[in-house]
């Protein structure tokens, strides 16, 4: 029997509908038999492209109304708890170096998870180095340590190239 390939998750952490989807993955993925691979890479660089500085969410008031209820609604029917967070778009080029660094560790899908619900449940601030020195710790991680690995010019060099994902 053949091995079925690797799923490649692409993800954001800033995203609510990466968040919705993180929550999912791993579950619908072994219903159907295949791994995931985690891939985080930034929207901000996408956006600047555009002109933006911001989320389109944020550009756009009733864009951004809409997805708020969407994704409130679409929480509530997969069972996934939301709150609105208070940033957004959080500042997440520290949470995704470190899910680049940690990409092939076991704490890696435990940490995405953790930043996506402090995100996206907690409202905290995910770009506060504080907070993901906590989450890496809660996971029996030195936080502190993997902080400053994820500053490393090999780390900055593999995101920058996740921004040709997709």
């Amino acid at each position: 029997m053949i091995k079925p390939k690797p799923l490649e998750f692409w993800f954001e952490f800033a995203s609510t509908y990466s968040y919705l989807s993180v929550m999912r993955i791993d579950a619908l993925a072994r219903m159907a038999g295949v791994s995931v691979l985690y891939r985080p890479f930034l929207l901000g660089p996408i956006f600047q492209t555009q002109g933006w500085e911001t989320s389109p969410f944020n550009i756009y008031p009733a864009k951004g109304d809409y997805m708020w209820k969407d994704i409130a609604r679409q929480a509530r029917a997969y069972d996934i708890p939301f709150h609105q967070p208070k940033i957004f778009p959080a500042l997440r080029l520290r949470a995704a170096r470190i899910a680049t660094l940690g990409k092939d560790q076991d704490w890696c899908l435990p940490f995405i998870r953790a930043v996506f619900e402090a995100n996206f449940v907690e409202s905290l601030d995910i770009g506060d180095p504080v907070h993901l020195e906590t989450l890496l710790a809660e996971l029996g991680i030195d936080g502190a340590t993997v902080l400053k690995e994820a500053k490393s010019d090999d780390v900055k060099k593999r995101l920058r190239a996740h921004r040709t994902c997709c």
